[in-house]
């Protein structure tokens, strides 16, 4: 009877925590949260308001976060506590900043607004409320669309992180040109969430209603957890017609939107200028890879390309750009996938040589554009180190010639001297994510500026009669964008003439337009949910967006007076940008003062561990007591960091790479190259890979006068093929035909999808789909022999095996095991044997140029 009394009240018990647990959990309810977004004329105006009670029967702390696009300007934040509204004051930023720093001595503080992603920031606010209280957030913030692959897009981020009793998105849509394709899209979205959306259109208008009940928010019926996490998206596009765009106004400002279509595009002279150093080593390298892999089947027939890669030393593909044959192209994906990183960033030395290649370039199509993509992960290392020369430099050589971009991959990179490079010659920078998805953001970048139809254009309007006018002079445009200039016109003028001279690759283009004042601002006379002014506050988002744009480029004295009227404009419009922010006052008894301040892409970088231009060794020194390099790869060590693998400047020693590998490998999920040398020559064939589940045979015979292989023999299950390889000629037999290709022309055959291409004197490659590729090198010097490498090999099984086989299933290195604590020594475990590596200089056969050494971890073996 005891027992089942104490049974009995531990349950009880162990009920009770949980009911207590539960009420915790639940005991700040959003009651109700909604996202109320109007868009006109592509400017978005989103209020989010969040109603909060406290249930339980003590203070608590609410919370509000919102994720907002990067793109957008916060305009007001109120908080309504029963019944007294704390509003947020928008201010100048050192005056915010003191007003902050004087709560933070009182041990009041916290920053309220935070990067999150590529295209978000967080804006986050706590309140404590007494029992029973209620407090309601309200967010307003405001946001010009832009047009990119042909769509608008909206976003709104959606995650309560709770269920809501009265949850509502409401987007209305009015575009004067007419709505051509509209469509949603969301992360969560499940058949029973589907039937809360609704959709409701006509020629000009569009309003999305998205208002899941309690239930269909529920992950399942059991649990009280929301479905509702992620992404809710609204794209569309507008209808045109071959004019010189279209041109709103009201309350005495326009907007003039320009986006020509299916015109034809200009051929592309691009150069890839791809950064291998060290840190770009692993998943970077991979993405990098894949991603150009894909981008070289966009480029067109009539385009021309190139590839420079760059560590400490800077390196070209080709002497000179090549068109976008099928024979460059499979040349060019080649190379590609041999690409790997070591060595510092010379980024001074490879975009001068980027410049000079376009330069020097002979035969292009006249009428082209040409344009430099560049990709870095890090900040200059090797030669010129100082950003400020090396932008001089780069813009001195570029001369407003041709368009850079840069690419800042990760957060290492300086983004603010990739982004002033940029802007100082015609380009953009933007940042890649280290995601899974950065091979998609590299081949989206390259999609929005791969089809220029328009160069050198000008928006001219009457110069009397408009002032405040907003850039209208553009260098490119591109398929699939739009160009906006907005600006306030006289109080007397009736009719708005523009002209838009350009370039197209067919002619010289003038098109004229004339709008019509009055009839103009009828359009959005009695559209009861329009805002007002909204092309006047679009004039001043655009006009602060580009004052700050300017000035990143500008000169000290022309950056005060830009940066000046930047904020003149944002206190006017009440914007919380880079230059204000806001103040947000709590009520008294709490922590009492925020600050939302605007941060911006630079903001969300990692501090340096060196700054630029200063060297490893006086840091180490300073800061560890480190003298020399040595001293500092024992200090890496004893911290449990890998060694630095050094690849000198050409002013200091050259480490030895006098010989060739007999074979190179990457070890798979790993950023280590494995130079192998075996002792075969007393075997007539040497068994190197055998993969059972792939279908795929490789041998090799070496020389009888060299230590280098000369015949490989590549045999394939299905289809059934053999490629015999040798220094003399390379010979394809399938069932029983045979055909030769001969290594002085370039040439491809397929046998039931394999894919077999020889580069003229170069290389042959063997590929197939989903199987690894094969590729070998000819090297003529000092003696013919042949080097061979896999591509995609993490298409092996378990099952490969071979005296390289072995490596890509059964070899890893023992964890930080380096011998005697030597930084060029390592155990190496090769299918249960250990094997002492040695780090070793050697020349890589798998690159056309036989100056730059890879750094690789060496070892012997008798087959």
């Amino acid at each position: 009877m005891e027992e089942r009394t104490l049974l009995a009240l531990v349950v009880f018990s162990s009920l009770v925590v949980l009911a207590e647990t539960i009420a915790q959990k639940h005991a700040i309810e959003i009651y109700s949260l909604h996202v109320d977004c109007k868009v006109t004329s592509r400017f978005a105006h989103t209020i989010v308001t969040s109603k909060i009670v406290n249930r339980a029967n003590e203070s608590r702390e609410a919370t509000f976060e919102v994720e907002l696009p990067k793109t957008a300007f916060i305009t007001n934040f109120s908080m309504s506590i029963d019944g007294k509204v704390y509003p947020g004051i928008i201010k100048e930023k050192a005056s915010a900043q003191k007003e902050y720093d004087t709560a933070v001595l009182r041990g009041q503080s916290a920053g309220l607004v935070k990067i999150t992603g590529r295209k978000l920031e967080q804006f986050h606010m706590s309140v404590s409320i007494a029992a029973a209280s209620k407090v309601t957030f309200e967010l307003t913030y405001e946001e010009l669309l832009k047009r990119q692959l042909g769509k608008f897009e909206l976003l709104i981020k959606v995650r309560p992180k709770q269920l809501v009793k009265h949850f509502q998105i409401d987007v209305h849509i009015f575009e004067p040109q007419g709505i051509r394709v509209l469509e949603t899209d969301s992360t969560f979205m499940t058949n029973e969430l589907t039937e809360a959306l609704t959709k409701v259109q006509n020629e000009t208008k569009a309003h999305i209603l998205f208002k899941p009940t309690v239930d269909q928010q529920k992950i399942n019926p059991e649990l009280d957890e929301t479905l509702l996490n992620g992404d809710f998206v609204v794209r569309y596009d507008v209808k045109r017609g071959a004019t010189a765009g279209d041109i709103q106004i009201i309350n005495g400002y326009f907007v003039h939107y320009f986006a020509p279509h299916e015109m034809p595009v200009f051929p592309k002279n691009v150069i890839f200028l791809i950064d291998r150093s060290g840190s770009m080593a692993g998943r970077k390298i991979e993405q990098t890879r894949a991603a150009l892999l894909k981008i070289l089947q966009d480029l067109r027939p009539e385009d021309h390309f190139s590839f420079i890669t760059f560590n400490s030393k800077v390196a070209e593909w080709r002497s000179s750009l090549l068109q976008a044959t099928a024979e460059n192209m499979a040349n060019a994906a080649g190379f590609v996938q041999t690409l790997s990183a070591s060595g510092g960033t010379d980024i001074n030395r490879a975009l001068l040589t980027a410049v000079s290649v376009l330069d020097k370039a002979e035969r292009l199509p006249k009428s082209s554009v040409s344009m430099i993509i560049l990709l870095t992960d890090g900040q200059p290392t090797s030669g010129e180190s100082n950003v400020e020369v090396i932008q001089e430099n780069i813009q001195k050589a570029v001369n407003g010639k041709y368009a850079l971009f840069c690419l800042g991959f990760g957060f290492d990179v300086s983004y603010k001297f990739l982004e002033k490079m940029a802007l100082s010659n015609g380009g953009i920078a933007r940042r890649i994510y280290e995601n899974a998805d950065a091979a998609l953001q590299l081949q989206g970048f390259y999609q929005e500026v791969a089809t220029p139809i328009l160069r050198k254009i000008e928006m001219q309007y009457p110069e009397n009669a408009v002032e405040g006018l907003t850039k209208n002079n553009f260098k490119l445009f591109f398929e699939g964008s739009e160009i906006i200039v907005s600006g306030k016109i006289s109080n007397e003028l009736d009719l708005l003439p523009v002209e838009i001279k350009a370039q197209s690759h067919a002619s010289d283009l003038t098109l004229k337009e004339e709008a019509n004042v009055k009839e103009k601002e009828q359009v959005f006379q009695n559209q009861s949910y329009i805002f007002g002014n909204f092309i006047e506050r679009l004039w001043a988002y655009l006009t602060i967006q580009q004052l700050l744009e300017k000035s990143i480029s500008a000169q000290e004295e022309d950056q005060k007076t830009l940066e000046a009227q930047a904020l003149e404009l944002s206190l006017r419009y009440s914007f919380v940008t880079p230059l204000t922010s806001m103040v947000v006052t709590k009520p008294a008894g709490q922590q009492q003062t925020e600050l939302a301040n605007k941060p911006t892409e630079a903001d969300n970088e990692k501090p340096s561990s060196f700054p630029v231009g200063a060297s490893v060794k006086k840091l180490s020194s300073r800061y560890f007591g480190i003298t020399s390099e040595d001293d500092l790869d024992a200090y890496r060590l004893r911290s449990g960091s890998p060694p630095v693998v050094r690849l000198r400047d050409k002013t200091r020693a050259q480490p030895l790479a006098n010989e060739y590998p007999q074979l190179l490998l990457q070890l798979p999920k790993q950023n280590e190259i494995i130079c192998l040398n075996t002792d075969g020559k007393a075997q007539p064939s040497v068994h190197l890979l055998s993969d059972p589940e792939q279908g795929l045979t490789v041998t090799g015979k070496l020389g009888d006068r060299i230590n280098h292989f000369v015949q490989f023999e590549v045999i394939y299950v299905n289809p059934p093929v053999r490629i015999h390889v040798s220094t003399d000629e390379i010979v394809l037999s399938h069932d029983t035909e045979s055909t030769r290709l001969p290594w002085t022309e370039s040439a491809t055959s397929t046998v039931q999808g394999l894919r077999v291409s020889v580069e003229k004197e170069r290389s042959i490659t063997a590929s197939l789909s989903d199987t690894v590729t094969v590729k070998i090198s000819f090297v003529k010097f000092p003696d013919d022999f042949l080097g061979l490498y896999f591509l995609n090999t993490d298409c092996f099984s378990d099952k490969v095996n071979g005296v390289l086989g072995q490596f890509y299933s059964k070899a890893h290195f023992e964890n930080n095991a380096y011998i005697n604590q030597r930084a060029d020594e390592r155990l190496l475990s090769v299918s249960g044997s250990e094997h002492k590596v040695t780090r070793q200089f050697k020349k890589d056969y798998r690159l056309e140029s036989t100056s730059d050494p890879v750094s690789c971890w060496s070892i012997d073996l008798t087959p």
